[in-house]
């Protein structure tokens, strides 16, 4: 078994590179036929991953929507939602998110050394908490879910765990589609922060697709080193 699964990082951007504005509702940055794409290649994969922050900001479900694909899914002989992953530094999780009480698969939660005896409990029934050191070591991580089985990662968020990822070098490949508006609020969320990045003017990303959705623009990336 590989070391760690193909980790394929999608998101979705504005123009500027902002994944959300600064106002209390999520901003819809994709449209119906960009979702129904998303949720083909969540089909494909293993298990699904965000940030504790996205958890507590979007309360996402992260299932397979289309009742087509779930069959499809079963028939195949896997379950029909991914594996759901998140990742957290304080352990600072609610046990009612729809991250814990939607799906029928597995949800593990990866948290530091001296969060996760305290979150296990809290989690009790809801979820597997996985000490993944101090602090969380992505290779570390990668690996548990390598050995659970999970050959194909779908990371969705948002730009801590973005950035995280892709300064780490640990992105096979980047999905990533923009809208065509700003938000230009310096408060708002991007889709990656500061931090030294082996995808450099040095060593560029490789542009293997770019496809019209509507005004959504999809390019596809393999960074340096992918498998």
């Amino acid at each position: 078994m590989s070391e760690r699964p193909y980790v394929l990082l999608s998101c979705a951007m504005s123009v500027d590179g902002y994944i959300d504005d600064a106002s209390p509702e999520r901003l819809r940055l994709s449209t119906a036929a960009d979702w129904d794409r998303v949720d083909a290649v969540r089909a494909g994969c293993d298990a699904i991953m965000v940030g504790a922050g996205t958890v507590r900001r979007d309360d996402p479900r992260l299932l397979v929507r289309s009742a087509a694909r779930r069959e499809q899914r079963v028939r195949r002989g896997l379950p029909p939602d991914l594996t759901k992953v998140t990742v957290t530094a304080g352990g600072d999780l609610d046990p009612d998110a729809r991250f814990f009480t939607t799906g029928e698969s597995p949800k593990l939660v990866y948290a530091p050394s001296g969060a996760a005896p305290g979150l296990a409990e809290r989690l009790a029934g809801r979820a597997e908490v996985v000490d993944a050191g101090d602090p969380v070591s992505l290779p570390a991580l990668l690996g548990d879910l390598a050995r659970r089985g999970v050959r194909r990662l779908m990371v969705e968020g948002g730009g801590e765990v973005h950035t995280r990822f892709l300064t780490a070098g640990l992105v096979d490949e980047l999905q990533l589609v923009v809208a065509p508006f700003f938000i230009g609020d310096p408060a708002a969320p991007r889709f990656a922060g500061a931090g030294v990045y082996p995808q450099s003017p040095a060593a560029p990303m490789r542009l293997e697709e770019a496809t019209r959705i509507g005004d959504l623009v999809l390019l596809r990336y393999r960074p340096g080193g992918g498998r």
